[in-house]
């Protein structure tokens, strides 16, 4: 055993050398800046077109809901261009008589109907029903067979787009009944 040699410790050296492959080159402050300055621009445009691309939309949305807006009732004025064109020709006869006015005022008045019915513009017409303060106004109370708050006598007729109340019915409703 006297062949092995024992290497002591260098009492100079507290870190133990690492090979030469391993060793980091850390880049200088010039890079790591020049680096993030191009990070931050590429940050910078993709931000901008962002923002650009955010506006077009809504500018374009915009635009849309003001055509919708403008344009909602087209196909509605579309149906009632025949209403009118049948009211014209009526008017235009040089010779009507009182039966040739009547039925065209009915065929007028079934496409009228077609028009509303198809683009959902219905009849409040409550005859003999409950009395419903959100489609019915009534005008007066009368004292009727009926039970109380019945519709007994419709006025005028109200109308409904969709769910919506355009305009009650006006009524007359049943008053209770004395006991």
């Amino acid at each position: 055993m006297q062949d092995e040699q024992q290497i002591a410790p260098n009492p100079d050296e507290s870190q133990p050398v690492e090979p030469a492959h391993e060793v980091e080159i850390m880049p200088s402050l010039e890079q790591s800046l020049k680096a993030a300055e191009l990070q931050a621009a590429e940050h910078h445009d993709a931000w901008l077109r962002a923002k650009a691309e955010t506006e077009n939309l809504r500018r374009r949305a915009a635009e849309d809901a003001d055509k919708a807006r403008k344009y909602a009732i087209e196909s509605f004025a579309s149906e009632l261009l025949a209403v009118k064109d049948s009211l014209e020709a009526a008017l235009a006869d040089a010779e009507p008589s009182i039966d040739t006015l009547k039925n065209g005022v009915e065929l007028t008045l079934k496409q009228l109907a077609s028009a509303f019915e198809k683009h959902k513009l219905l009849d409040i017409a409550p005859l003999g029903e409950k009395f419903d303060p959100h489609l019915h106004q009534a005008i007066s109370m009368v004292e009727s067979d009926q039970p109380a708050n019945t519709v007994v006598t419709v006025l005028q007729k109200g109308y409904r787009l969709h769910e919506r109340t355009l305009r009650p019915a006006l009524v007359m409703v049943a008053k209770a009944q004395d006991a």
